[in-house]
């Protein structure tokens, strides 16, 4: 039998300590019907199409880990195929951890948030570092974003699940604050014009003859 997906996270450990403290009969539910989803539906493709921040993980080939943000306009996050994902990564502090991770350990888990919608994705799977060549920079990198790029990172999914919005605190982009205030400044001002122009109107009609 094949084993479900979801025992990507739910090693043997993790499962002992779900039945000690009550979870695990939730979980096994899940497990029969194949686990986590393995392939890049709709529903995540739509999620990625407004990500601008990500966290990607990896470990050394000792095991010691190590996570790093990863972020751009929104969707810089592609879908290359059904079970691979990419990005452009552009030059930054030049440490190259992760790079070096990835070299001797290809395991790795990107953690996506949204947080204006209190949504957050988990997407196991392994990670490989290209050399960044003209076509995967232009198909991969988000238009106008000006950054200078450095290598690519493909990002074969091999499951991935959604989390409850539970705990996760509410946060609203400051560009997104910045056009809702805008917004509202317009129709203040449309507003205050408009009764202006109606206290005259009232002014002129109750003045003598």
């Amino acid at each position: 039998m094949a084993h479900p997906s979801s025992d990507i996270a739910f090693t043997a450990s993790v499962k002992a300590l779900q039945t000690a403290r009550g979870s695990r009969s939730a979980y096994a539910k899940m497990e029969g019907r194949g686990g986590f989803r393995t392939s890049i539906d709709e529903d995540l493709a739509a999620f990625l199409a407004e990500v601008d921040t990500a966290y990607l993980a990896t470990a050394s080939a000792e095991g010691r880990p190590y996570a790093q943000h990863r972020g751009g306009p929104k969707g810089f996050i592609r879908v290359v195929d059904a079970h691979t994902l990419g990005f452009v990564d552009f030059t930054g502090n030049r440490q190259y951890i992760s790079t070096g991770n990835l070299a001797e350990n290809d395991r790795a888990f990107l953690f996506l948030m949204d947080y204006a919608h209190r949504r957050r994705i988990k997407v196991w799977g392994r990670a490989r570092v290209i050399d960044a060549d003209e076509a995967l920079v232009g198909l991969l990198t988000p238009e106008g974003y000006r950054a200078r790029p450095e290598q690519i990172v493909l990002f074969t999914v091999e499951a991935w699940d959604s989390n409850c919005p539970q705990h996760i605190p509410q946060k609203l982009d400051a560009v997104d604050v910045a056009g809702a205030v805008t917004h509202l400044q317009d129709r203040i001002a449309a507003l205050e014009a408009e009764n202006a122009q109606l206290r005259r109107r009232m002014e002129n009609n109750g003045a003598p003859s």
